[in-house]
């Protein structure tokens, strides 16, 4: 009896160090992290892991996570498409469609693109094929392609594309609506707006609050909501700004950083960005996911091998989430 528990007991301890090293090796790695300032510590280490959580996409974009689900969704645009992402389940269908709904055949991209939770803990969508803003009337746990628009005209006008969105602590809604829905873009016989605009939703009204933008993509609020980030995803001016939010207006728009000379050497464009609760700014553009101190100074990038789309926190701030065209991938966090 002694020498069969001393056995089984050895086979436990193998089978928990298999597991222990399954699990610590569970996905594929990628990428690297690149050091620019001191600063970039506080955020992340140098050896963190860039994991590889899902793949097979057409174009991932617009992740958020779902704290009471614990999950992460995130748009494939092109296949008119929401996935799911859980550490026990990997990648699942979570809603289709997800951005048109209509019957007619369409050119451009047809899905959803940038997702958000509202105060009531409703998914918010930017729609590009049904060209509006609009809340999922389904809860998330038993998610259903049921559709009431918020937003999807101004001036009497349809939207290009609504992309990207933030919702702030008032309820208002802050988006921007590039044409990259529009199958021929800004020359698409659809497109009725003049501009590519930045716009908030205000107790149901539609204020225009930039129009001079090529390309207004990612957008987010600073954690006190008195500054506005926008990224132009426009290959010939690749910037990312930021503008003083003062009342119900935006003044002293400066350039953030200017990243042109970086788009015909490394994959993407300013695209999607998110900030945490400390000021730290992560956007995705040329390379990979570029990393603003609080004070605007650069302090590294996650260097990533495909164009980066967008990115999410998790609530605990342990995880970045970044969609990266065909793959979604996960770096850990200090």
């Amino acid at each position: 009896m002694k020498t069969n528990r001393s056995i089984l007991l050895a086979a436990v301890l193998v089978m928990t160090i298999a597991t222990a090293c399954s699990t610590k090796t569970k996905y594929p790695t990628t990428g690297s992290i690149e050091v620019l300032d001191a600063g970039l510590n506080d955020v992340l280490a140098p050896d963190a892991r860039i994991e590889i959580v899902g793949e097979g996409f057409e174009w991932s974009e617009g992740p958020v996570w779902l704290p009471g689900e614990n999950k992460l969704i995130f748009s494939d645009v092109p296949e008119n498409l929401i996935y799911e992402w859980t550490e026990a389940g990997g990648v699942n269908p979570y809603l289709a469609p997800s951005g048109f709904t209509g019957d007619t055949t369409r050119t451009g991209e047809s899905g959803s693109n940038g997702l958000a939770l509202n105060p009531a803990g409703e998914l918010v969508l930017c729609q590009h094929g049904n060209r509006q803003v609009a809340v999922m009337k389904a809860p998330l746990n038993d998610p259903e392609p049921l559709f009431e628009p918020l937003a999807n005209r101004y001036n009497n006008k349809k939207f290009n594309s609504p992309n990207d969105l933030h919702i702030d602590r008032q309820q208002r809604i802050w988006f921007t609506d590039p044409p990259y829905g529009l199958g021929g873009q800004d020359s698409d016989p659809e497109k009725e707006q003049p501009h590519n605009g930045v716009y908030r939703i205000t107790e149901g009204k539609v204020e225009l609050l930039i129009d001079s933008l090529t390309r207004p993509n990612g957008i987010a609020l600073s954690p006190d909501e008195s500054k506005l980030y926008i990224a132009n995803s426009d290959a010939g001016k690749a910037r990312w700004l930021v503008y003083d939010v003062a009342g119900d207006s935006l003044a002293n728009g400066i350039i953030l950083f200017d990243a042109t000379s970086f788009t015909s050497t490394e994959k993407g464009l300013p695209d999607g960005l998110k900030i945490d609760s400390r000021g730290y700014v992560f956007a995705t553009g040329p390379g990979g996911v570029w990393i603003f101190g609080p004070a605007g100074q650069l302090l590294g990038k996650i260097k990533l091998p495909e164009a980066t789309s967008n990115c999410a926190l998790t609530p605990d701030g342990k995880f970045l989430f970044v969609t990266m065209d065909m793959y979604l991938v996960r770096v850990s966090l200090k």
